[in-house]
């Protein structure tokens, strides 16, 4: 159960302060400047760089491509995915640590 007395910014920090979740941050934020450089240094224009990101933050990026913008888009995607993912990885890591026991209020 959460905490009502918790904020969702203090909720979010807890969820996203894992490792786990900053590892994976860290991961997609890496894959994405990679994807940018590699599709920037590509004369030719038929990088398939991007792809990567968006599917190591599927599915909740693939959702949002359908939005229109071109790069600016991409990126928020992969951006807004990344974090929906690192908050559920970290939601998952902290159950599997508590096992049965009940959250602690911190």
């Amino acid at each position: 159960m959460t905490d009502p007395g918790r904020s969702f910014p203090r909720r979010l920090r807890h969820v996203l302060g894992d490792v786990f979740s900053l590892v994976y941050l860290a991961l997609c934020a890496a894959l994405l400047v990679w994807a940018l450089v590699a599709s920037a240094l590509d004369d030719t224009g038929e990088s398939m760089a991007g792809v990567i990101p968006l599917l190591a933050t599927a599915p909740v990026s693939l959702l949002l491509l359908l939005l229109p913008g071109g790069l600016a888009s991409v990126i928020v995607a992969v951006v807004v995915g990344a974090l929906v993912n690192a908050a559920v990885i970290g939601w998952c890591a902290r159950a599997l640590r508590r096992g049965g026991r009940p959250d602690p209020a911190p």
